[in-house]
């Protein structure tokens, strides 16, 4: 009986070891890369690096707040007309609105009030000087003459400081104040239409302008995602108005709080706007991408075979020395592969056209 049960452990023995050979042999079918299947595959080696991450975000594109020109009044007044709209290119000393001021028409007739005071002081103190000189007027008579006559000449300076401050070439004497762009660029925000009372301690601007070569994308991240994000990070921006065009950048400035409305932090990302293509207000997606510190074996996405829910690669040990092996793969990120385990740093693998060996390799 104990002989018998020998003999069949035996048998079983070795018939597994039978079919191990023979899954052996498949497996090492001698598979040659022929001089002509060698300048159609491409041979990489694993290695290993930092694993990269990627989050994608929503955003818009807004313009860049440190490139701006903000127009206010300078006076209180009513917008009698509006030259420009939002979004069209404005020159230096073009005209972007026309308001009747009060104010400025107060000016004008202070400023010829004050002339005409300076006129007649400057009179009185002549006539008072020539008395004082031939001893007829005393010297408190010319001392009061000569502080008269710098009161005018303070008064009116004040009056012509105000029209210079306002512009003396946009104003008139019926109140009428021209509004003048200061800079080039386009308009990118509107605050006035005809008709609009402006007052001139107001804190909103009447336009804002930008030249619009650089420009911000604000992206929003969730509470959960907050510590996927950190100032360095590179970022691609693409935008519905420009399908498969990618606009690299860097993310520059991280919000301290959460916007309240709805609970998302802020991240300014700054883009060159050479050809003008982003324009305030497009909606954009962003991809963030980050270097995570932990180390893994990477190869060429390419170089993966998916194959009955399960990753290989073939591996290359010479011309007629291939193997097809398993991978476990972690991530993919920018074609990318991270791999767990199955292959060791500085293995050699097929990369491209890999499938035409891998189905002579398993081929049964």
């Amino acid at each position: 009986m104990k002989r018998e049960l020998i003999i069949s452990l035996t048998v079983l023995v070795f018939l597994a070891s039978c079919k191990q050979k023979k899954e052996e042999a498949v497996q090492k079918k001698e598979v040659c890369i022929t001089d002509s299947l060698a300048k159609i595959i491409t041979i990489d080696t694993a290695k290993t690096t930092n694993m990269q991450d990627e989050l994608t975000l929503s955003g818009e594109v807004s313009f860049d707040d440190n490139r701006v020109v903000k127009v206010f009044p300078f006076s209180s007044g009513q917008v009698s007309d509006v030259r420009v709209s939002l979004g069209d290119h404005v020159s230096k000393g073009q005209v972007l609105a026309i308001m009747r001021s009060a104010d400025v028409a107060g000016n004008y007739s202070d400023l010829s009030a004050t002339k005409s005071d300076l006129s007649i002081s400057k009179r009185q103190l002549a006539q008072q000087e020539y008395l004082y000189k031939n001893g007829i007027s005393s010297e408190r008579d010319y001392t009061e003459a000569k502080e008269n006559y710098n009161k005018a000449q303070s008064a009116n300076s004040k009056i012509q400081e105000q029209l210079s401050i306002n512009g003396r070439g946009n104003t008139s004497a019926n109140g009428q104040y021209v509004i003048k762009a200061p800079e080039g660029g386009y308009i990118v925000e509107k605050g006035v239409t005809a008709g609009s009372y402006i007052r001139s301690d107001n804190a909103a601007s009447m336009f804002t302008i930008s030249d619009m070569k650089d420009v911000w994308i604000w992206a929003n991240v969730f509470e959960s995602d907050i510590s996927k994000v950190k100032n360095g990070y590179a970022a691609k921006v693409s935008t519905l108005a420009y399908p498969g065009k990618v606009f690299p950048g860097k993310v520059n400035e991280m919000s301290s709080v959460l916007d309240p409305d709805n609970k998302v932090m802020k991240v300014k990302i700054t883009l060159p706007n050479p050809n003008m293509l982003l324009k305030p207000e497009m909606f954009t997606s962003v991809i963030i991408t980050n270097n995570e510190p932990t180390e893994s074996v990477t190869i060429p996405a390419s170089a993966v075979i998916f194959n009955d829910s399960k990753n290989y690669v073939v591996i290359y040990h010479s011309k007629c020395s291939l193997q097809v092996r398993e991978v476990n793969v972690i991530k993919t990120v920018n074609n990318v592969s991270y791999i767990s385990s199955g292959l060791k740093p500085g293995e050699m693998l097929v990369s491209q056209n890999q499938l035409l060996l891998y189905d002579a390799l398993t081929q049964e």
